[in-house]
């Protein structure tokens, strides 16, 4: 008996060969993409919504950064399949950017002090 669910479920422990197939060519409800696009479509009026009502300086720019990031957010979660992946997968995919992110960040951060210093050491101009 227990050779027979050893042998049915492989030598690593995956899941019978019957079910691995049908686990391929799973379907998603059309409902979860209707959602997504009425969400998309809500974001995206929300971040036309921004020139529309003339908002200016970091509240302009750190909503349309919110707006642009939860869109991409929902596009690659969902259309690119990405809810559904490994964890290993996703981390590979989505840390990069990420880090890229965060050295942009620094690198802002460093732009203000180099142009602090260039100010302090040689002055405004002509």
């Amino acid at each position: 008996m227990a050779q027979a669910e050893a042998r049915e479920q492989g030598l690593q422990g995956h899941a019978p060969l019957h079910q691995v197939g049908h686990a391929e060519g799973q379907q998603h409800p059309i409902r979860l993409y209707l959602v997504v696009w009425g969400w998309l479509f809500i974001l995206s009026a929300g971040s036309y919504s921004i020139d529309y009502f003339g908002l200016q300086g970091h509240l302009r720019w750190g909503l349309i950064i919110t707006f642009m990031m939860l869109k991409a957010g929902l596009i690659v979660a969902v259309f690119m399949h990405m809810a559904w992946e490994r964890l290993a997968l996703a981390y590979a995919i989505l840390v990069p950017p990420l880090l890229i992110l965060v050295f942009v960040w620094i690198m802002v951060l460093e732009s203000g002090y180099t142009e602090l210093t260039r100010v302090l050491s040689f002055g405004m101009g002509p």
